[in-house]
């Protein structure tokens, strides 16, 4: 097998469908591939609605379905990894609508850029209703990037900006996960419908980086994201930027070397109270009306939790200080 879709899903009986449709009008030749189902502790009709697509499933690309049980994204991602028959996975949310042609560019790619340990796809939102404003602040945190540029995270110019590719539309080597990754990651993601922490994509692509692996991003691949309405709900969008905030210190110190990172956390508390202080000032009076800049203001408040976050998963973890 030469390319692997995995997607990696909770309770996405009624999210899966076009993902699955879309998957039947891939335009592919030369290669062989197929789908692979990671249902993570899903509750509904999940694994009814996959047995019904098998059965009259009408392409060569086998679908193929299987059980994670231990919530968390990142414990699904491991799993496709080693069920998968490919050396090159590609990543696909239960929201994520590919074009036709989204696989072969991604297998491709793979297999012209044998250093490409991870690369991205361009990715653009579609919304069921019109995004508040000033939503376009926010909307990279929404694993929006529609840049249809091709380029590489280590050149110069790119390396700085440490935008990395996010994991919606995702393509990681196998070979690269192997060699980057401890046994667990110290981000355990999405668990069901909990926010708690999120970032487990850039943990992840920042290991590969830092293993010396080559970071791309691929804007011939392209999906849409699927962003429901309920997405700008004010209760949904504060418990979706207090998980990106609680993760923001594990995923800043990939960055750098282990002791380089721990004298670096003074100067980035010192900021992020700054920040804070800052935005409080410029903004206090529409924090209780405006929905973006009360989310924007509850990602500031809680990047300095996120702090204990880290050190208590260092502690916690197998790999201490890696």
């Amino acid at each position: 097998m030469d390319f692997t879709v995995a997607i990696c899903t909770f309770n996405g009986a009624e999210r899966l469908p076009p993902v699955f449709d879309r998957l039947q009008g891939q335009q592919t030749t030369g290669f062989t591939w197929e789908i692979l189902v990671v249902d993570n502790a899903s509750t509904d009709t999940t694994a009814i609605v996959v047995e019904r697509y098998q059965k009259t499933w009408p392409i060569s690309a086998p679908l193929r379905y299987v059980q994670e049980f231990q919530p968390g994204l990142t414990h699904a991602r491991r799993k496709a990894f080693h069920e998968a028959k490919a050396e090159i996975v590609g990543f696909l949310d239960d929201d994520n609508w590919p074009d036709p042609n989204w696989v072969s560019h991604a297998y491709y790619f793979g297999l012209n850029h044998p250093r490409a340990g991870a690369y991205g796809s361009c990715v653009r939102p579609v919304f069921d209703q019109d995004p508040p404003p000033g939503f376009e602040r926010i909307i990279f945190f929404f694993a929006i990037q529609p840049s249809t540029k091709v380029y590489c995270h280590n050149d110069r110019r790119h390396r700085l900006r440490r935008a990395f590719p996010a994991g919606a539309g995702l393509v990681v080597r196998t070979k690269a996960w192997q060699q980057s990754l401890p046994e667990e990651q110290l981000l355990d993601g999405v668990k069901g419908a909990s926010l708690q922490t999120k970032g487990e994509d850039m943990e992840m692509v920042s290991r590969i980086f830092r293993q010396g692996w080559e970071v791309w991003h691929c804007g011939d691949m392209k999906i849409q994201h699927h962003i429901p309405n309920d997405r700008f709900e004010p209760e949904y969008l504060q418990k979706f930027f207090r998980g990106i905030g609680r993760s923001r210190y594990v995923t800043r110190m990939q960055a750098y070397p282990v002791w380089w990172g721990w004298l670096l956390i003074p100067a980035y508390l010192t900021i992020d109270m700054f920040k804070i202080g800052i935005y409080f000032l410029q903004n206090f009076q529409d924090l209780k009306t405006d929905v973006i800049k009360a989310s924007e203001w509850k990602l500031l408040l809680s990047v300095p939790e996120g702090l204990f976050v880290y050190i208590r998963l260092i502690f916690e973890s197998k790999v201490f200080l890696s």
